[in-house]
């Protein structure tokens, strides 16, 4: 079976390659895939640890589940299929966080709420107005809005990212929309 030079294969051949136990055609789709991937995973999450992380489990799944892909049948590509991975592994890492940084509930109740960075850096560069109307959002309506508009998610991506349905994606999506309307008039 004659295989195409790696250089000229899509990423879509460069996974059934990997698929086959070929780790060249794995070290070719990492060296395409991981920069970009890498770039997405910190416009989420700005700890460095965290995306090292979760682009090693990422690229181990990749390894391990390339027979899995199932590319342009299903209408996906590879660079999707490997998104959703890291995505997925991302949101993972946020739950582990999450669990080992909950304070005791006596010291929980003792805590004044913190603005986040981020909700500040966004109010500022968005404006006062505005940036008011995003932080008086629900955080999960804020988190819909980030990552559709901010990252420039798909509804399905940010679904993933968030481990929620597509249809609760929209339909915070729509009450964020609206939420801002009435607060910007």
């Amino acid at each position: 079976m004659k295989h195409t030079p790696l250089e000229d294969a899509d990423e879509d051949h460069l996974v059934r390659r990997t698929a086959q136990g070929d780790r060249a055609a794995f070290e070719e789709l990492y060296r395409r895939t991981a920069p970009w991937l890498a770039v997405r995973l910190r416009r989420r999450c700005a700890d460095e640890q965290i995306v090292a992380e979760v682009m090693q489990e990422t690229f181990l799944a990749v390894w391990r589940a390339a027979a899995s892909f199932a590319g342009a049948a299903t209408g996906g590509s590879a660079v999707g299929w490997v998104w959703t991975i890291a995505a997925r592994r991302l949101v993972d890492a946020f739950r582990r966080r999450a669990h080992h940084a909950q304070p005791p509930p006596a010291v929980a109740l003792d805590v004044a709420p913190v603005v986040a960075a981020e909700d500040e850096a966004l109010a500022t560069t968005i404006g006062d107005e505005v940036g008011a109307a995003l932080r008086d959002l629900a955080p999960e309506l804020r988190a819909v809005l980030q990552a559709m508009v901010l990252d420039g998610l798909t509804v399905r991506e940010t679904a993933v990212l968030l481990g929620l349905p597509e249809g609760t994606v929209k339909t915070r999506a729509r009450r964020a929309r609206i939420a801002l309307r009435e607060a910007l008039s």
